[in-house]
């Protein structure tokens, strides 16, 4: 079989669509599985470990949603969250302005 050649990135592009919909899709999944186990294992267990996995078992949807729901941002944020106040300066055009 043909091994395929290594690619480098060398842009700030980020992952594609299908790409970060199938990622999404996968850390959700994950989380409800997860949930499941905790539901199980909350009705086979007794005492604190009991109520621990029930807990679990409510909270867990938030947070599985929250997570699936952080898809395309989690390279960073663009912006700095600072407000700027517009000038009133004009640019200025590069022509020399001798009249």
């Amino acid at each position: 079989m043909k091994q395929e050649p290594e690619v480098f990135s060398i842009s700030k592009v980020e992952t594609g669509l299908t790409q970060d919909q199938s990622g999404r899709q996968r850390r959700y999944l994950i989380s409800m599985g997860l949930r499941t186990a905790c539901f199980v294992g909350g009705i086979a267990a007794e005492g604190v470990l009991r109520w621990t996995l029930i807990v679990g078992a409510v909270v867990l949807p938030y947070f599985a949603v929250v997570i699936a729901n952080a898809g395309r941002e989690r390279g960073g944020w663009a912006g700095s969250g600072d407000f700027i106040a517009p000038s009133n300066e004009a640019l200025e055009t590069g022509r020399s302005s001798t009249h």
